[in-house]
């Protein structure tokens, strides 16, 4: 077991705003939805860093795509690579199937992963939480994939508004330091929207600045923290006079639930 390790969490950008997430302790590393193969392991390559685990949050193919040459790739150099991956889903190479409150654990690197199923963006969707030394001290990480983003969350391809609320309900419980690892650089588009929503939110104004400035420098604007999220994200604040009441103004009715208002919210969205 590697020891007096520091996990670094590391973007591998992919197709045109996906990151491949890698977690790493400068000698064994597990992906994060590899949707592209040649990026991740050109990664692993120029960092000499040995694949132990994949993780999948969900089947769409910019998640999955690069298994296939990867594990090639991998099993040309002696390594059997497990596959962690939602039971609920289809995928072929997936080794080994996760509910929730299953518990994934590898010694190299060293991390252990806790299992949400989290439902909305498709059916059989899972996210995984790691509690785990990094270079800021024990921080919980939050590995999402496509329900929550930055400033936004998936869209409902397969679930319900009910079932997003209710995911996203389970990242609001987190502890508020949780580093957020979504899967895709969508924040500015995610902010012009959320400022349509809430244009005299400061911490959002203000962020918009932020996260503007970052791109400019062609750096990512994640990971964001649960703590930041509930501050200008408006599907984590659908409980939130604001965006409550910017959702009755959309619709002109009153609205009762958080999953409601998150109804109305994405689909002022999808639409935007």
């Amino acid at each position: 077991m590697v020891t007096n390790s520091l996990l670094q969490v590391w973007p591998i950008p992919a197709f045109t705003d996906n990151y491949i997430w890698c977690i790493h302790d400068q000698q064994s590393a597990i992906l994060v939805d590899p949707g592209e193969a040649k990026p991740a392991i050109d990664y692993l390559t120029q960092q000499n860093l040995r694949l132990t685990g994949i993780l999948i949050t969900h089947y769409h193919a910019d998640h999955i795509g690069g298994l296939p040459e990867i594990l090639a790739w991998a099993s040309q150099g002696g390594l059997s690579v497990p596959v962690y991956g939602p039971a609920a889903e289809d995928i072929a190479l997936r080794s080994h199937a996760l509910f929730e409150g299953d518990t994934v654990r590898f010694d190299e690197p060293p991390i252990q992963l806790n299992v949400l199923e989290v439902p909305g963006h498709t059916l059989g969707h899972i996210a995984y939480v790691a509690r785990s030394e990094d270079n800021a001290g024990q921080t919980s990480k939050l590995f999402c994939g496509d329900t929550l983003f930055a400033t936004g969350c998936g869209r409902l391809f397969e679930g319900t508004p009910t079932q997003m609320s209710s995911s996203l309900a389970k990242f609001l419980a987190l502890p508020p330091d949780t580093l957020v690892f979504c899967t895709h650089e969508y924040t500015l588009s995610n902010i012009r929207f959320a400022l349509a929503v809430e244009p005299d939110n400061s911490d959002l104004i203000e962020w918009s600045q932020t996260a503007d400035a970052l791109r400019q420098r062609n750096q990512p604007t994640v990971p964001t923290t649960i703590a930041h999220e509930k501050r200008v994200n408006p599907f984590m604040r659908c409980d939130q006079a604001p965006v409550i009441a910017a959702a009755r103004a959309q619709i002109g009715q009153d609205l009762i639930s958080p999953a409601e208002v998150l109804a109305v919210v994405r689909a002022w969205k999808d639409r935007f």
